[in-house]
């Protein structure tokens, strides 16, 4: 799978004669390419250029006198193969925000759809674009509602998006966004399972604490999260989202939760081999409401403790049972 959208930083001086010779001369040879304008301004200092394959594929080139910055959805001329890769919020802020709203700008025009919801566009935008996840990763959003079952497309955007409004996860979102893969192949699970991370991202946020995500514990495991609040230190949240029924080989929706906390749980799976001090939230968010209501009406064990479960709806609205005593204050748990 191919990692998001990342610059690559090329040191050395650049001009328009080898510009044409190292970028555009092979990326056209290989693929059709044209090189023009960008669309916006680039800031003080740097000269840029975009370029337009006949595959679809864009990349933006920007340089001063002693550097350059590369940024594309396409194969990467080998001239440019041996050089450091930086994040959107590695690279220079100035430069890091003019190639964002070239892609922005080239995003709503692929895909108008998106363009009522500029913070999930903006957040989702190293896998919206990404070599090989652009067209998978907008389908899930397009086609599958972000996961939500029984609800349309705009309910469920505007969901995520009021809630990437809020700023919380922008300092994490090339690690965040890039949960929802890049890959070119389809994978709901995969992805559904990813939003499952943001939806107890909100959870704990309108619960009143901050999220810090991918905590390295001694294991060798990374944990979902951390939960501070006003204490120093705060508990350890691991996420899972179970399939419903109706997508998977188990019979009832019972079943469907706990085998699904098993992979977490047991064996080799991350909190056992942890060894306690993590809580697990199941998130049921993807089961339509007669399969909740059977979950609600029995409140099953997960075979994990402290444990939520929990089913979130796209206008904000969730309801849940815990088991054990869970280190979070969650005003909503029965």
């Amino acid at each position: 799978m191919a990692r998001p959208l990342r610059f690559r930083y090329a040191p050395g001086m650049w001009d328009d004669s080898r510009i044409r010779r190292e970028i555009l001369q092979p990326l056209d040879s290989n693929l059709g390419a044209e090189m023009s304008a960008p669309l916006n301004s680039p800031p003080t200092g740097y000269d840029a250029v975009r370029f337009d394959m006949d595959n679809g594929d864009i990349a933006l080139f920007a340089w001063t006198d002693d550097h350059a910055y590369w940024l594309g959805n396409t194969e990467t001329p080998s001239s440019l193969w041996r050089t450091d890769k930086e994040g959107f919020d590695q690279a220079p802020f100035e430069l890091s925000r003019w190639a964002q709203r070239e892609l922005i700008a080239e995003l709503f025009e692929e895909s108008p759809w998106l363009e009522p919801y500029p913070y999930l566009s903006w957040f989702f935008l190293p896998v919206f674009l990404s070599k090989d996840g652009r067209k998978t990763t907008r389908e899930f959003f397009y086609d599958y509602n972000a996961g939500f079952p029984d609800t349309t497309r705009d309910e469920a955007l505007r969901f995520y998006d009021s809630f990437f409004s809020t700023g919380v996860l922008d300092e994490y979102r090339e690690v965040m966004a890039g949960k929802l893969g890049t890959s070119e192949y389809f994978d709901q699970v995969r992805m559904a399972a990813a939003m499952g991370e943001f939806d107890v991202a909100y959870l704990l946020t309108e619960a009143g604490y901050d999220v810090v995500p991918e905590i390295e514990v001694t294991t060798g495991h990374s944990i979902d999260f951390r939960a501070k609040g006003m204490q120093s230190g705060g508990p350890l949240i691991e996420v899972t989202r179970p399939l419903p029924p109706n997508q998977r080989s188990v019979s009832n929706p019972i079943a469907a939760i706990r085998d699904t906390a098993e992979t977490k749980t047991g064996g080799s799976g991350q909190l056992a081999e942890h060894g306690g001090g993590v809580t697990l939230f199941v998130d049921c968010s993807s089961f339509p409401d007669d399969d909740w209501a059977s979950i609600m009406a029995e409140k099953p064990d997960v075979r994990h403790r402290p444990a939520v479960v929990f089913r979130l709806r796209p206008d904000g609205h969730v309801e849940g049972y815990s088991k054990g005593s869970v280190p979070v204050e969650l005003s909503w748990v029965k």
